[in-house]
C-alpha cells in the first residue's frame, strides 16, 4: 500500500494572457469580469468559445467579448484582449 498516490483534481477559472509566453492565472473562485480588468488595465476579458467541426474535432473557437458586470465560471477558459492596433 505504500506505493498508493492520492491527486486532486480542483476546477478553476482560466485566463489566458495574450503575450507569447503563455502566461495563464487560475482562480479558485467565480469573479467578475471588471476585477480582472482592473488588475490588467487596457483589457478586456472574452469567453473562450470551442465548437465541433465536420469530423467531430473540437477545432473552431470563438471570443464572446463579455460585459465588467459577468461573472466569470469555475471550469470556463476566458482570455484577456486588448483593441490596440485595430
Amino acid at each position: 500500500m505504500g506505493n498508493c498516490q492520492a491527486t486532486q483534481v480542483t476546477a478553476a477559472v482560466v485566463v489566458q494572457h495574450p503575450r507569447k509566453d503563455g502566461k495563464v492565472d487560475k482562480m479558485y473562485l467565480p469573479v467578475q469580469a471588471n476585477e480582472v480588468m482592473r488588475s490588467n488595465p487596457g483589457h478586456y476579458v472574452a469567453l473562450v468559445v470551442e465548437s465541433p467541426n465536420v469530423s467531430g474535432n473540437v477545432v473552431v473557437k470563438q471570443l464572446k467579448l463579455l460585459k465588467p458586470t459577468d461573472m466569470l465560471h469555475i471550469g470556463h477558459v476566458y482570455r484577456l484582449i486588448t483593441f490596440e492596433g485595430f
